[in-house]
């Protein structure tokens, strides 16, 4: 069964359960937990119902709970599905400057909260408009860290005497990302199969100052806010300004996919996936029907993993059942 979505190339199909590729051996509890999350955020009333729904099931009813509630609803634009992975990184730093610690990690100046476009990246870090402001929250040892940190939006700094600074998104420049690794490309250094973030890093810092310039390929700018309630032990803030989960949480287009919504992801490539997650993220490179983010988790190992995800699949939001069937056409 098909019908036409908000977008006029937009196809949904319900399925069956049964017809989700590995969906009896998922742990549905945990997903359950994860949906838990930030379920009570949820203001439209079908939703507000199923969390009520949700807080109340027994020991063993999770899946029972999904099956009972929701229909899953595949929602295609014509475009392949493609999974990326991103994580919160570890950066060294300090909350003064030092030789070594040397790149400020910014606050978002208040006349640029207030501007469509503001300056470029070239202009930020060349110029003096973020001088003598108190707009630095630390500095950190790495520019090339920071560059990519601004990519993941959000991360931790690991400071000398041992504890952490856990910094947010706070904003950005306006100026749309532009792609470094398709501009080595372009320039012929390498071949599309071959970019990865570790493959950027290592060149940036091979050549330090064709890096640099590099760098200010992307004009956009991404400043960060300081977070101060969220434990150590949990995950970042996603969107929904709720911690995520690793490998249960994912980043996806909202005018597809409702902020909240458990997600079925079917993963293929390398370390493919078959499991529930929540879409409680959203991205400026994740656009469309089927493409999503996965949260892999904090530090370095989480990075390396998040950077070789590039793999096609297939996604199926799950949906409550009158919303379900509201998608489709009316003669049918």
């Amino acid at each position: 069964m098909t019908a036409s979505g908000a977008h006029s190339e937009t196809v949904s199909s319900i399925l069956e359960f049964e017809q989700l590729d590995g969906w009896a051996e998922d742990d549905h509890a945990q997903a359950l937990q994860v949906f838990l999350g930030t379920c009570r955020d949820l203001k439209d009333p079908d939703w507000a119902a199923l969390c009520k729904a949700a807080r109340s099931q027994p020991p063993g009813g999770a899946r029972a709970f999904f099956e009972l509630f929701f229909r899953p609803v595949l929602i295609e634009d014509g475009n392949p599905a493609l999974f990326t992975g991103y994580f919160e990184p570890e950066l060294t730093g300090s909350r003064y400057p030092t030789s070594r610690f040397r790149y400020p990690v910014y606050k978002m100046p208040p006349e640029a909260r207030g501007a469509d476009l503001w300056l470029p990246r070239r202009e930020i870090l060349t110029g003096d408009v973020m001088q003598g402001r108190g707009l630095e929250i630390a500095w950190v040892d790495d520019p090339v860290e920071l560059f990519f940190l601004q990519i993941q939006g959000s991360g931790r700094i690991r400071l000398p005497d041992g504890s952490t600074i856990r910094v947010g998104y706070g904003g950005a420049n306006g100026h749309p990302y532009k792609s470094i690794g398709k501009e080595l490309v372009r320039r012929g250094v390498y071949n599309a199969h071959q970019v990865s973030a570790q493959v950027i890093k290592s060149w940036v810092r091979r050549n330090p100052a064709d890096g640099k310039e590099l760098l200010f390929h992307n004009p956009s700018y991404v400043f960060f806010r300081e977070v101060r309630k969220v434990a150590a032990s949990k995950g970042p803030l996603g969107a929904m300004n709720r911690s995520v989960t690793p490998m249960r949480t994912i980043a996806a287009d909202p005018a597809y996919t409702p902020l909240g919504a458990p997600v079925w992801v079917e993963k293929d490539g390398h370390l493919p996936l078959r499991r529930l997650m929540v879409a409680q993220d959203t991205g400026s490179a994740i656009k469309g029907a089927q493409r999503a983010d996965i949260f892999v988790g904090t530090g370095d190992q989480a990075g390396e993993t998040a950077g070789t995800m590039k793999d096609p699949g297939r996604m199926v939001v799950l949906l409550p059942i009158q919303r379900a069937y509201a998608m489709l056409p009316e003669d049918l």
